[in-house]
């Protein structure tokens, strides 16, 4: 179950990937015509279309609907990675190995160990309602599965390499749902926004597409917009400092 070294060192290719085949999906010719599933129309349209089919609300109040359940997810991963690259630091979160200098105790981690793994697993939610239904459900289920894969690697590794530390940080500290109250007490951090924001405009732009553009109610537009974010996330992301030395160094799970 767990993830290997190979894995952490492409995560992000690897979620690049998966969401590319939910896009994708190169099985629908294998499913039998007239299958829902085999439908290249959006997960967004075939949930609204399902929702008034059932007679609870109408079909524009369905899309609507659907649209807002795309743009919570979209928003709270943008906030919970921007707030947990913030004290974690961007050089920390790209690294390409497994990181264990010292525990943060700052920020979302006082909350939750693992709050990026849960903002992509939400930008995976958000990102699926442009996706034909089946590419959507592969791409929640194969982005959950990637998620426990790395949580399971990086837990053990920081275990061995804090020793007891760490294990009271694992005891008190839920692992993905974030409690609505802080479960330790702040060390001290400071947050590098900057860095941060330029670090995690991929995730900021694509939810502000799903704010912006969302009403227009154009699934394709929205497609063109998520793949404009990441085009200029990159470019940002090039430009992002390394992280200043703070004065609590510190390490966590949930690049």
């Amino acid at each position: 179950m767990r993830a290997s070294s190979i894995e952490f060192r492409l995560r992000y290719l690897l979620h690049v990937i998966v969401f590319a085949l939910g896009f994708w999906s190169p099985w629908l010719r294998l499913l039998p015509p007239g299958d829902i599933l085999a439908s290249r129309q959006s997960a967004w349209l075939a949930l609204a279309s399902l929702t008034a089919r059932t007679g609870w609300l109408s079909f524009s109040a369905s899309t609507v609907a659907v649209l807002i359940l795309g743009i919570l997810p979209a928003t709270t991963a943008a906030l919970f990675r921007t707030w947990g690259t913030a004290y974690l630091g961007a050089t920390t979160v790209s690294a390409p190995t497994l990181q264990g200098a010292a525990i943060v105790a700052d920020g979302p981690y006082r909350h939750l160990r693992n709050p990026l793994y849960l903002g992509t697993f939400l930008h995976s939610i958000c990102l699926s309602l442009l996706m034909p239904l089946s590419g959507a459900i592969f791409t929640i289920l194969a982005t959950a599965l990637l998620q426990a894969r790395l949580i399971a690697g990086e837990e053990p590794f920081l275990a061995a390499t804090q020793g007891p530390a760490y294990l009271a940080y694992q005891a008190a500290v839920p692992r993905i749902l974030p409690s609505f109250t802080p479960r330790i007490a702040s060390a001290g951090a400071r947050p590098q926004w900057f860095q941060a924001i330029l670090a995690e405009s991929y995730m900021i732009l694509a939810a502000a597409a799903f704010l912006v553009f969302g009403w227009r109610y154009n699934a394709f537009l929205l497609t063109k917009c998520v793949l404009i974010a990441f085009g200029v996330s990159l470019v940002l992301r090039a430009l992002t400092p390394a992280s200043p030395a703070t004065q609590k160094p510190a390490v966590i799970p949930g690049a």
